[in-house]
């Protein structure tokens, strides 16, 4: 079974996929816990932002990670859905400034009540 970035009931499938099998998706998956902290990073995601699964892993994404995320676009769509106890499942338009020239990407972004594991998905536009 193919995983595309757009596929409903994505968040279920990543959690159910091993690390070999997220390293082999087209796009880029970050996942957190509750804290914040990161817990999945994938190869596409480590090789298009230049940063090691060693320095992402256990940081937390808002602040250490992924800055330029930490704001209502992005961290406060999180923090409503897990304060309103809904699902949250939306793709967004954005630019990726951190590290790096301005990347045009889409973000998708996966929440669930009681999920131990939030996303933030990453597809690049096509150069």
């Amino acid at each position: 079974m193919t995983i595309a970035f757009d596929l409903p009931d994505l968040s279920t499938r990543l959690g159910g996929c091993s690390p070999e099998e997220l390293d082999q998706l087209d796009f880029g998956v970050i996942g957190f816990g509750p804290d914040t902290n990161v817990n999945v990073y994938n190869a596409f995601e480590s090789q298009a932002a230049g940063l090691s699964p060693q320095r992402v892993l256990g940081q937390p994404l808002f602040t250490n990670v992924a800055p330029c995320m930490n704001n209502f676009m992005v961290a406060q769509r999180f923090e409503d859905a897990q304060d309103d106890n809904t699902v949250l499942d939306e793709t967004i338009d954005y630019v990726l400034t951190l590290r790096m020239r301005p990347v045009k990407v889409a973000l998708r972004l996966l929440s669930s009540p009681g999920g131990t594991t939030r996303y933030v998905l990453v597809k690049r536009q096509p150069k």
